[in-house]
């Protein structure tokens, strides 16, 4: 009896902890907060003085993103900011266990002072029906006006659109009525380093010192190989790891160089990033402008009927 009761308390616990488990995972999903996490740690802003997006210090491939955005918004209104990240959805990628899978995309977008993400609600119907199951966050606490998003399927998301609400600067100091950039950056893809310097198994592998290829082994239950090399003019000895995934290019009894690619580059994906300007429109100067185009409309209609009547007086002129 016991025994018995001993059991299903122990099934009850899994069974509660399986339950907890999947209920996080489903109200708070990893995958928003996996693609930033490097870049949130190590920099407090991800876009560096020399205007480049740090996140291209870990995928090292360039590749072309694209971003259209309203020329000029009026404030306190939402837009779409939304990103292209154009890439061929058939091609596959090495995942972090050396086997192929789909590419990841993720991005960031840094907006002007003032600018942020729009609460949903605010959100139009016709921009949450383009949104999907994205899940936004910013860079860091005091940074709304940075957000991003990723990873997340590459095949579902080769545009992800960015609800912006503009700011009004009749309450928001440190907006203006001026012209703003707005920049941003997006992968597509595995990195090839990490933040550690360390290499990810989507990049290649080189030999660390010359000489003769000696042995190659295929490393049981973690996969890879491991490729020794020596170098008999200096009497010195190396082991090379190679992680599961790049393949490789080179065979006992070769010659290799030091830096010499071991394997071919596995990389399919890349960084990119852009940027554009908008303008945070008065709507004074709207207004004032509408007025300018009605009052130059009515002195041409004046014109004309003037013109009109000058021209009947001269007739009856004539005739008289």
């Amino acid at each position: 009896m016991q025994a018995t009761r001993n059991k299903w308390m122990k099934d009850w616990w899994v069974l509660s902890l399986i339950t907890s488990l999947s209920f996080s995972r489903l109200s708070y999903p990893s995958v928003s907060k996996a693609y930033p996490i490097f870049a949130q740690q190590n920099y407090e802003n991800p876009r560096e003085a020399t205007g480049r997006i740090v996140c291209a210090n870990c995928h090292l491939a360039k590749k072309t993103i694209d971003i259209e955005a309203p020329q000029s918004v009026l404030p306190d209104t939402v837009f779409e900011a939304i990103v292209k990240i154009p890439y061929d959805t058939q091609i596959k990628q090495v995942l972090a266990n050396g086997k192929k899978g789909g590419l990841n995309v993720g991005a960031v977008l840094i907006l002007p002072d003032g600018f942020e993400l729009a609460p949903p609600n605010r959100i139009p119907n016709e921009i949450k029906n383009k949104l999907g199951k994205l899940s936004f966050q910013s860079y860091r606490p005091g940074k709304e006006n940075i957000v991003v998003v990723g990873p997340v399927p590459g095949k579902l998301y080769k545009e992800i659109v960015f609800p912006v609400l503009s700011p009004d600067p009749s309450t928001k100091k440190e907006a203006h009525f001026s012209k703003y950039p707005i920049y941003v950056g997006a992968n597509r893809g595995r990195g090839q380093i990490y933040p550690d310097g360390s290499k990810s198994n989507n990049t290649v592998y080189t030999a660390s010192l010359p000489g003769e290829i000696k042995k190659v082994v295929r490393r049981e239950g973690k996969g890879g190989y491991e490729i020794t090399i020596e170098d008999s003019s200096q009497g010195r000895k190396a082991i090379d790891v190679v992680p599961p995934g790049p393949e490789l290019i080179v065979s006992e009894g070769e010659f290799v160089k030091t830096d010499q690619p071991l394997t071919n580059n596995p990389n399919v994906g890349g960084f990119g990033q852009g940027e554009v300007e908008i303008v945070l429109q008065d709507p004074r100067r709207i207004q004032g402008l509408l007025a300018f185009f009605a009052s130059v409309l009515l002195a041409q209609i004046f014109l004309v009927l003037k013109k009109k009547q000058f021209e009947k007086v001269q007739l009856a002129e004539m005739n008289f």
